[in-house]
């Protein structure tokens, strides 16, 4: 390994895909055989203090790191293996793509370490990552080369390779807006139409005889279920991009087998992903400008007050568009939201509620925060008692445990090892 490639810190570490459980001292007692660290430190969510599944280790001396980086990769702790790299906080640099690989098809029994096995005779390798969820392995991954004429040379060799039985597409990464660019160009020219709502009473011959009349028909596939019968949908394939686009203009909304139909230009998933993700922002940002300045959060409800008691109380404030008192199975959470017409009509009722005794409890009552907007309230303030805490007389400070990491005394590694243990 090259542990001085430009701008990266010399002798610091990024260990990744570690268990929540994982704590500074645990990575202290894996790492320390390797050489003197100067600090560890698991990097945490700032407001509920969770890990965030990877961590930075500082070594004395380069060759300690190399040592680690070169003999504990994907060494398992708490049931997973950990995966190491050269640390390099310029999310610019990381972020470049140059030198990154992408790998897909790949099969279930190739894990990071067989990925980085496979791929490390082509150039040194800064990070090196097979794509999982519950299930176990999404069949993809990525491998980052400290060079492009690295990545270059693993494209040209492994690409249409057999990897366990599997032929593997291998190509240069690209970025979800260089990906997108290229749908949108693609469907400029579109020539699959996809076709959906026509039940279970058909087949691949009947389709093509369908759509035929529009022009020349590459392939024509009706999707069906594990008993052969049709799944409602199915694609079309024309020659030409104006013959499809001829039989999504003519078909859409006609009817086949009593069923009116959908007829669309085919999309690839990420296409439709983010067709699906742009429209819920958009309605999520409808939402929050209807609901800003008028939803109000009320905490500290009286058990027997329900949404009707509600809506009572707060309506001399104003015209109330909806009121309800949050349950869990039938029971009262003590909370509720209600929501005026207007600003002023809320911002009144603020005024003259919050503090109020109903029934048997005084309310609190301010403006509904949106859960983003909590978080960042939360954070600030965190950081605020940091800063004071960190402000404290020395005496004082030696009391508080530093919460972002594990800082270790820069002394000998013998030493180190004849600490007791706590």
């Amino acid at each position: 390994m090259n542990a001085s490639g430009p701008g990266y810190p010399l002798a610091s570490l990024y260990v990744g895909d570690l268990h929540p459980d994982v704590t500074e001292a645990m990575l202290y007692e894996k790492f320390s055989p390797a050489g003197p660290i100067m600090s560890i430190r698991v990097c945490r969510d700032v407001a509920t203090r969770r890990s965030l599944g990877y961590a930075y280790i500082n070594f004395q001396q380069p060759a300690d790191a190399e040592r680690a980086l070169d003999t504990m990769n994907f060494e398992v702790i708490k049931g997973r293996p950990i995966r190491i790299m050269w640390s390099q906080r310029d999310p610019g640099l990381r972020k470049s793509g140059v030198g990154n690989v992408f790998i897909k098809n790949l099969d279930d029994s190739i894990d990071n370490k067989a990925l980085y096995d496979t791929f490390s005779a082509f150039g040194n390798i800064l990070s090196c990552k097979v794509v999982c969820d519950e299930n176990g392995s999404r069949g993809y991954g990525f491998v980052h080369f400290e060079t492009h004429e690295a990545a270059t040379r693993a494209i040209e060799t492994m690409n249409g390779m057999l990897l366990n039985d599997r032929k593997v597409f291998v190509g240069h990464f690209k970025s979800r807006k260089e990906r997108e660019a290229e749908f949108g160009a693609r469907a400029m020219e579109f020539t699959n139409v996809y076709i959906k709502n026509f039940g279970d009473d058909m087949d691949d011959d009947r389709l093509r005889e369908i759509f035929s009349k529009f022009g020349k028909t590459l392939s024509v596939k009706v999707m069906m279920d594990n008993t052969g019968r049709s799944k409602g949908f199915g694609f079309v394939n024309f020659e030409k991009h104006e013959e499809a686009q001829k039989a999504v203009a003519d078909m859409n909304g006609k009817e086949i087998n009593g069923r009116m139909v959908y007829v669309g230009r085919a999309q690839k998933r990420l296409e439709r992903q983010s067709e699906l993700k742009r429209k819920f922002e958009q309605i999520k940002q409808e939402r929050v400008s209807r609901y800003q300045g008028v939803n109000l959060y009320v905490k500290n409800l009286d058990d027997g007050i329900d949404d009707e008691r509600l809506r009572k109380e707060f309506s001399p404030y104003g015209t109330i568009t909806s009121a309800k008192v949050m349950t869990e199975g039938g029971h009262s959470k003590g909370f509720g939201f209600v929501c005026f017409s207007s600003p002023e009509e809320a911002t009144k009722a603020v005024t003259e509620m919050n503090g109020r005794i109903v029934s048997t409890k005084p309310l609190y009552v301010a403006l509904a925060q949106r859960k983003e907007e909590r978080k960042a309230i939360l954070t600030n303030q965190y950081m605020q008692r940091l800063a004071t805490m960190r402000a404290l007389p020395g005496p004082l400070l030696g009391s508080f445990q530093p919460p972002a990491g594990y800082f270790l005394p820069p002394i000998p590694q013998q030493r180190i090892l004849q600490l007791p243990r706590s």
